[in-house]
């Protein structure tokens, strides 16, 4: 169940990217006439975008496990899910400082920068490191997606979790290299108003996943045993 939650934020976010990072899409230099070099440039940069994903997806499931040694466990996975609710819900609280805003201004120039560079070439080589570059621009959505890769507290299922999430905004992302800016008007509206709503439940469900309420697939009673497993350990 959380895993297939990687993959609702990450279509639902697509509608989202497409306004944020569509105009990349809109611009990548295809082949409009070579339909198989096409293809191969449209796979080459999602496998570009789903390498960074799948990297973040490791830092931060190898951070999530870190806690987890530590007997947090539990308690990251409650305090992931109300931060993604707070997140929504009280958006005022967490507006970023000017360290943390000029930080990332740094990042994104430095990214869009490249992205010039890369926007000119036609290689399929080229195409791969635009879907990399792509993959860096900061995102609300890739943030929640990164949340719930840290709460997981396995490696393996936090890199999964970071591909499922990518998986999610291919359909969307390569309908906008194809067509452009299609999504316009109310069913883009409605569905940017689905976007909160989605989090939040998504944040419900690592507060009941981090409770251990023994209900299957949802809140197993394993969170609580890992967690006293772990702390008794720690304490030796």
């Amino acid at each position: 169940m959380i895993l297939l939650s990687a993959l609702i934020i990450g279509f639902l976010g697509s509608f989202h990217c497409v306004g944020m990072c569509g105009p990349i899409a809109f611009l990548l230099p295809v082949d409009r006439v070579n339909k198989n070099r096409r293809i191969a440039q449209i796979i080459s940069y999602h496998l570009g975008r789903l390498s960074t994903y799948g990297l973040l997806g490791l830092f931060f499931g190898l951070l999530g496990k870190s806690f987890s040694l530590f007997g947090f466990q539990q308690h990251l996975s409650i305090g992931i899910g109300i931060l993604m609710i707070l997140i929504v819900l009280v958006p005022q609280l967490f507006k970023s400082s000017r360290f943390i805003t000029s930080s990332i201004y740094k990042l994104v120039s430095k990214v869009k920068q490249q992205l010039g560079i890369h926007l000119k070439k036609r290689s399929v080589s080229g195409f791969y490191t635009l879907g990399n570059l792509n993959g860096l621009l900061p995102c609300g959505l890739v943030y929640m997606a990164l949340f719930g890769a840290i709460a997981l507290n396995r490696i393996d299922l936090a890199l999964l979790y970071m591909l499922l999430f990518g998986i999610g905004t291919i359909p969307l992302m390569t309908t906008a290299v194809y067509l452009g800016n299609f999504l316009k008007g109310k069913t883009k509206q409605r569905m940017m108003k689905l976007i909160p709503f989605v989090v939040v439940v998504i944040g419900a469900l690592f507060i009941l996943r981090g409770l251990g309420l023994d209900i299957p697939y949802l809140s197993p009673s394993e969170m609580v045993s890992i967690e006293k497993v772990a702390t008794k350990h720690s304490c030796h």
